[in-house]
């Protein structure tokens, strides 16, 4: 089973950080953001993994290299300056990712998740990892009912940016920038998309007081 870590936002909200560093290579308890992922990805068996990168993605080789240092080997999928958004870049690099289903991480986020409890080999088009609501966004995103993950129903909770899809869910997008949430919502609608409920550690380190929290908790062990 090969993964993919979703490293080509520009970070926005990480603002001036983000502005010489990609956000995937900013620190956290002493060790990069992305560092987390590609240990537990390796833990679990996980070992070819491709990157996508777009602005300072040079930076994520230069530092990554071909990722032995972890254990892995790491591919890399360049997107320019400006990025594909996450299903345009999940499609731009389906020919390092193969036919087989695949994990894809959101590099922006941190999680104590294992990737072990993942099916390798989803009864859909797509699984969910879903999480409780943070404070900043208590809406949700998606339900989950009985192992299915559905666009409305009550108790809605947030996607934590892991899943496992398989590449027919791309198949008829375009080339080109195009968000992930249509396209999964598509599938929600058709019943294809199953999910999992993970109430472990995870936080969506979208801001530079989020970072600051979440080192200081690693740091203290917490």
């Amino acid at each position: 089973m090969k993964a993919m870590i979703l490293a080509a936002g520009r970070g926005e909200r990480m603002r001036p950080l983000t502005d010489v560093t990609p956000k995937p290579l900013l620190t956290v308890g002493g060790d990069y953001l992305i560092a987390y992922h590609l240990r537990s990805l390796v833990a679990a068996g996980i070992t070819e993994i491709v990157i996508n990168h777009a602005w300072l993605g040079e930076q994520l080789e230069q530092v990554l290299g071909d990722g032995s240092q972890y254990g892995a080997r790491i591919h890399y999928s360049a997107e320019g300056d400006v990025g594909l958004e996450t299903a345009g870049g999940i499609k731009h690099a389906l020919p390092l990712l193969g036919d087989m289903p695949f994990v894809v991480v959101n590099g922006d986020v941190w999680s104590d998740f294992s990737f072990t409890s993942l099916p390798k080999m989803p009864a859909g088009l797509a699984h969910l990892v879903l999480v409780d609501n943070p404070p900043f966004h208590p809406e949700g995103d998606f339900s989950l009912q009985q192992g299915q993950v559905q666009c409305d129903g009550e108790a809605k909770l947030t996607f934590s940016g892991v899943g496992v899809y398989r590449a027919e869910l791309f198949e008829s997008l375009a080339e080109g920038r195009s968000p992930l949430a249509p396209l999964l919502r598509s599938a929600m609608m058709k019943g294809v998309v199953s999910g999992e409920y993970y109430r472990g550690g995870w936080v969506d380190v979208g801001t530079p007081e989020r970072l600051n929290v979440l080192d200081r908790q690693l740091l203290a062990g917490k």
